[in-house]
């Protein structure tokens, strides 16, 4: 178990990635907190799963667009775990349209959760991490490549995430603190199935031919958090079956 005593808190972690993610720390020995937004169900059976790998978890309601909401999250999963060693920010959304026909209410929700939100998260995160800890934020590979119309937006909430996390290395690698991205490709979730209506121009762009499961993100994750990869800080990590190749 390479995350042995350690303690994580993975936003948006009710389902898709961020329960995967979730499961895997534990399963490497973390205990884990997790926050949804209205899936409580979705995210009690998470903590479920995560007990029975005898692991300690706990799900937090809160809205990732809610500054308020975010500091009180993080204050009650390091107050229930015991401290705070690692921080996914995994919470995002999508949006997709023409930039001429896109919302304005879209743009501003796009920017709120998949910008703001990671950064808000980890400026209060910094308050319980400490030297070994890690901060891993959830990009996607449509940050280095837009193959498709409509993405434009929400590709530029991802990118600016890039920008955000190599400052953020360098302010923290001194307190020997890594930040890294983890940009996954076309991973089989309820929200991209590898059967959707999607599915067969997103996996035609993949070397490999096929959508990722949720544990390969999982494990890049468990990596960065791990001492395997204290030299690793800055950088982005992309796993997504060589669409970006």
């Amino acid at each position: 178990m390479t995350l042995a005593g350690k303690k994580a808190l993975v936003t948006g972690g009710s389902r898709g990635i961020g329960a995967a993610i979730a499961k895997t720390l534990a399963a490497e020995g973390a205990d884990v907190a997790i926050t949804y937004e209205k899936s409580k169900d979705q995210a009690d059976a998470v903590v479920a799963d995560i007990k029975l790998l005898g692991r300690f978890a706990v799900a937090i309601q809160a809205d990732s667009a809610d500054v308020g909401a975010i500091q009180a999250s993080v204050d009650t999963a390091a107050a229930e775990l015991g401290g705070l060693d690692i921080l996914v920010n995994n919470a995002g959304i999508i949006r997709m349209n023409d930039l001429a026909d896109i919302a304005i209410e879209d743009v501003q929700a796009l920017l709120d959760v998949n910008v703001r939100g990671p950064i808000i998260t980890s400026k209060f995160a910094l308050a319980h991490l400490k030297e070994g800890g890690s901060i891993i934020t959830i990009g996607s590979f449509f940050a280095d490549r837009v193959p498709y119309g409509g993405l434009g937006v929400y590709a530029a909430t991802k990118s600016a995430l890039t920008a955000f996390n190599q400052g953020l290395a360098r302010e923290l690698g001194s307190k020997g603190i890594t930040a890294n991205i983890v940009q996954p490709g076309s991973i089989d979730t309820d929200m991209n199935p590898a059967h959707g209506p999607f599915s067969d121009p997103m996996r035609q762009l993949t070397a490999s031919g096929r959508f990722g499961e949720g544990f390969e993100i999982g494990h890049a994750v468990a990596y960065l958090a791990s001492e395997k990869a204290r030299y690793v800080t800055g950088t982005t990590l992309t796993v997504d079956g060589g669409a970006n190749a």
